[in-house]
């Protein structure tokens, strides 16, 4: 079951879900219109799963940044979010995906119990600008059914993520780097 924009603000006022910073004008009927943060990874050179990616850190001035195509970016989400109670699936929007951008297809779902900061995996279509805070897509949250199992207390590689985080599989692949 998706939360309309009436549960999800009871569900914060609740303490039920946490959205910080949270602006009641960002709830749409079905979703939270969550914010590019304010740093970049740009990705380099080429990637290989067995290995840390290579990576610069850069922040988005005012004025913005041009993405360009054929680079991946790493980002956050400027709200950090979480819930015990209640998943979380992170989207694109359609007026970043008419820009050209796609942004964290790979991943959407937050469990119940991961509160974070999430990391963006972001392409260009075209050179495109983008701007530290501008909104960059919907975050949709769900009722869980069955025994309840926190993502935090689990113990998993991205617990402790925070900000942006970069792939962590090489920690399962055997002579990966560790």
């Amino acid at each position: 079951m998706i939360l309309t924009a009436a549960a999800i603000a009871a569900a914060v006022a609740a303490g039920e879900i946490t959205i910080d910073p949270f602006d009641p004008a960002r709830l749409s009927p079905n979703a939270y219109d969550w914010r590019l943060g304010e740093t970049l990874r740009v990705c380099e050179g080429d990637l290989d799963a067995a290995e840390p990616t290579a990576f610069t850190e850069t922040g988005l001035p005012a004025d913005g940044l041009v993405l360009e195509p054929g680079v991946l970016y790493l980002g956050a989400t400027l709200e950090h979010t979480g819930s015990e109670r209640y998943a979380q699936l992170l989207n694109g929007d359609r007026t970043t995906g008419a820009l050209g951008i796609w942004v964290h297809v790979s991943a959407p779902l937050g469990h119940a119990g991961h509160a974070i900061r999430w990391t963006l995996e972001i392409r260009a279509a075209k050179p495109v600008r983008v701007y530290p805070g501008m909104t960059f897509g919907k975050l949709v949250f769900l009722q869980t059914f069955g025994a309840p199992a926190s993502y935090q207390q689990l113990g998993l590689k991205y617990t402790a993520t925070d900000g942006i985080d970069i792939s962590r599989l090489y920690e399962e692949i055997p002579g990966g780097t560790t």
